[in-house]
């Protein structure tokens, strides 16, 4: 978000753009980034752990989810996380398989939600072609920045450092020993994640790689459709 304040103050873009830049953030904030934390609760409890149930994260109430930081951090750089799913790996049947399973549920749960957001911001691209009504390219920007949104949310949580959901991925990959280690840094390493994205140093190339990744899902949609319309 700083980035299109910036580009605001600089006349680069409109305030209709920037507003709805913002209310598409706070629509991933409070409606989709519970499905992401929903994702991870629903493939524990399937996987045999029933803590998230118990502990009432089995829900998309975005208020069940939402971890302060996490909060600001999406709202400033379009990267961040919410509360983490308490989860207890002895409760699978294969815990370093299972956690792993569990770790990446949330992530694909943002691109599947990126595939759907550029499928209906690339049907309204054609639909303002067709009838030459303006205001639909408004919405189409608002499910455009959407996509992005979550393009880069499953990005950055593929991180494998805490509190991100790669560093469960760790857990398939490392002794326990070693794992809970790093964990003890947690608090550390956020601060370290901040710096970085304040600093350009981690959020330019992950804005860089999430660019190219919705341009591949739109160029998905918009090929068939020009084809058919050709």
């Amino acid at each position: 978000m700083l980035s299109y304040f910036i580009d605001f103050f600089r006349g680069e873009i409109d305030a209709l753009r920037l507003i709805i830049y913002i209310l598409s953030i706070s629509y991933v904030v409070f409606c989709t980034a519970p499905l992401h934390e929903f994702a991870h609760a629903f493939v524990a409890v399937k996987l045999g752990d029933d803590t998230p149930r118990l502990r009432g994260r089995l829900t998309i109430n975005p208020m069940a989810h939402i971890h302060p930081i996490g909060l600001i951090m999406i709202f400033l750089f379009g990267f961040g996380y919410a509360r983490p799913v308490e989860i207890r790996m002895r409760n699978f049947k294969k815990p370093k398989r299972d956690m792993a399973i569990v770790a990446l549920a949330g992530p694909v749960c943002n691109f599947l939600q990126a595939v759907v957001y550029t499928s209906v911001s690339s049907a309204l691209t054609n639909a303002q072609v067709f009838s030459g009504i303006e205001a639909i390219s408004y919405i189409v920007t608002f499910f455009e920045f959407a996509a992005i949104i979550n393009i880069q949310l499953g990005l950055f949580n593929l991180i494998p450092v805490p509190p991100l959901d790669g560093s469960r991925l760790l857990t398939a990959l490392l002794p326990s020993k070693a794992y809970y280690k790093i964990m003890q840094y947690e608090r550390y390493i956020t601060i370290g994640l901040m710096l970085l994205l304040f600093t350009g140093v981690l959020s330019r190339p992950l804005a860089f790689v999430s660019d190219m990744i919705f341009g591949l899902i739109k160029l998905m949609f918009l090929l068939p459709m020009n084809f058919i319309i050709g």
